[in-house]
């Protein structure tokens, strides 16, 4: 069974359904609400675990009642939660605002995510260096990331970096990944320049990789999806749905993605999964919950030809 290790963020959502986003000091009626998990890292994590992978978190929660449920959740999304600390400080919440155009917007307080540190991954180093995989996104210290990369790097395991939220400090990652994987808002920060998707990418990209990422990704949602290397690069067409909402379904990509490399797959076959992946994702409403499980997967991407 392949094996992925995430290093990463553990939030707690509260999920507000609105007719539409609210502006600056106004008050709205909201249509439901609803209690829900996420966290770049843990979404990613149970994306791996719902597709049949052996995934290990690394991360932090609270001493709270809001730690002890996204630990139970995690360990029944299949996810072994063994290295995850407890902290005396909150655990990490995330209020996402939902409209009725599937548009969203989120405030994130770290808490617990904070205390993620390069002590708590140097502790790890067994799971990592037995991985085939390590992923990291930047919702916690960057510290715990370079050592969780080095460490990986080290014994030859494969690295994947999600560059969300990004901060400056990851040009400090990119020499230590094997993949990079930015959206498009997030290639244009780290190439400090402006990025048209619709043009060619392979200039834009270039400037990337000089950085030191062996390969990049770029996610561009429903235009699909880039891949470059120093030798090819490939597009992928998104898969067509309606939309519901788009919360996780980026971390839902990262997470097929991730599993699919630690098999050893083709990027082509990868993106495609992770496509259709995401594709289910935003057909349901939340993060987590409205991720597809493996045989919900296959028979979607059989359907769809």
């Amino acid at each position: 069974m392949a094996r992925v290790v995430v290093v990463g963020s553990i939030n707690v959502d509260l999920i507000f359904r609105v007719t539409r986003l609210p502006q600056p000091g106004e008050t709205l009626s909201g249509s439901s609400f609803e209690i829900g998990y996420g966290g770049k890292g843990a979404n990613q994590a149970v994306m791996a675990a719902l597709l049949g992978g052996e995934v290990t978190l690394l991360g932090c929660v609270g001493n709270d009642p809001f730690g002890q449920r996204c630990l139970e959740n995690l360990r029944q999304q299949g996810v072994d939660i063994s290295f995850i600390k407890r902290c005396e400080v909150p655990t990490g919440t995330a209020v996402v605002l939902v409209d009725d155009g599937a548009e969203n917007a989120i405030v994130v307080v770290a808490g617990a995510n904070a205390a993620v540190s390069a002590e708590q991954i140097r502790a790890s180093r067994q799971i990592i260096e037995q991985a085939d995989i390590v992923v990291a996104q930047l919702e916690t210290p960057i510290e715990a990331a370079k050592e969780a990369f080095t460490l990986a790097r080290a014994k030859g395991v494969k690295t994947l970096l999600n560059p969300a939220p990004y901060v400056p400090e990851v040009r400090e990652l990119l020499p230590l990944c094997d993949l990079c994987v930015p959206n498009e808002i997030e290639l244009a920060e780290l190439i400090s320049a402006p990025v048209y998707p619709s043009g060619n990418l392979s200039p834009v990209v270039d400037a990337l990789l000089a950085q030191g990422p062996t390969a990049v990704l770029v996610t561009l949602g429903a235009r699909g999806s880039w891949y470059q290397d120093r030798e090819q690069s490939l597009r992928v067409e998104a898969v067509t749905v309606n939309a519901v909402d788009p919360t996780g379904a980026g971390d839902a990509y990262i997470g097929s993605l991730a599993l699919d490399l630690a098999r050893n797959l083709p990027i082509e076959s990868a993106m495609k999964r992770a496509s259709a992946v995401a594709a289910l994702t935003v057909t349901r409403v939340g993060a987590q919950q409205s991720f597809p499980k493996r045989d919900e997967v296959e028979k979607f991407q059989t359907q769809q030809g």
